[in-house]
């Protein structure tokens, strides 16, 4: 079996063995065996989600939108570096990063947060960068260098996009269970989400 290539060649190997899965109902259990193999790792996955695009856009137009997710970019790319993670695509005002662990994906949260706190300080109020930012832990679909699917992913979304507020960092279940970090506290909930019933973790800011 081959591992997974880079690039457009990825996604292309993907499609081939999806294509092969819905022809080949008989060998779904090996076809799925080679997927994994190929592309499957276990990561920890952060979504961060843009704040206010619906009251900007109506303001200011979505070119000023579009010029904060821009700065956005900008801004958290090198700190999720910086931690040892890797964007891995940006749809829409949702930048999505993968880490090794849940460590490292906490402490990019926090430090993004902390800049856009820096960043705001200096900008007018509707100029301000806020985000809301959901991370999970678990096997991992990566296609390539821009794409990703799994579970853990959606949860991830769901937290981010879905649940947490602007400066919060939520944690999945499975990626509070993974954190190692000694260094943080949370408050745990329950929410209900498109019919799924989360157990999600909110990190405590620091007063």
């Amino acid at each position: 079996m081959t591992m997974a290539a880079h690039g457009d060649s990825g996604a292309e190997e993907l499609a081939r063995l999806l294509d092969a899965r819905n022809e080949h109902p008989e060998s779904l259990a090996e076809i799925d065996a080679q997927i994994w193999q190929s592309f499957g790792r276990t990561q920890a996955v952060l979504v961060l989600d843009m704040c206010g695009f619906s009251r900007l856009t109506m303001r200011h137009g979505i070119i000023h939108f579009l010029a904060m997710i821009r700065r956005m970019g900008l801004l958290a790319r090198p700190v999720v570096a910086e931690a040892g993670g890797r964007v891995v695509k940006a749809e829409a005002d949702n930048l999505f990063a993968v880490f090794d662990d849940v460590a490292h994906a906490v402490t990019a949260a926090r430090n993004v947060q902390a800049r856009l706190a820096v960043a705001n300080s200096f900008l007018p109020d509707d100029w301000d960068l806020h985000a809301s930012i959901g991370i999970g832990f678990g096997p991992t679909l990566l296609v390539g260098e821009s794409d990703l699917f799994g579970p853990e992913m959606n949860i991830a979304s769901k937290l981010g996009e879905d649940i947490a507020g602007p400066g919060e960092i939520l944690l999945s279940s499975a990626a509070r269970e993974a954190f190692s970090g000694r260094d943080a506290e949370f408050d745990e909930a329950r929410y209900e989400v498109s019919g799924l019933d989360l157990r999600a973790f909110k990190l405590r800011t620091s007063s």
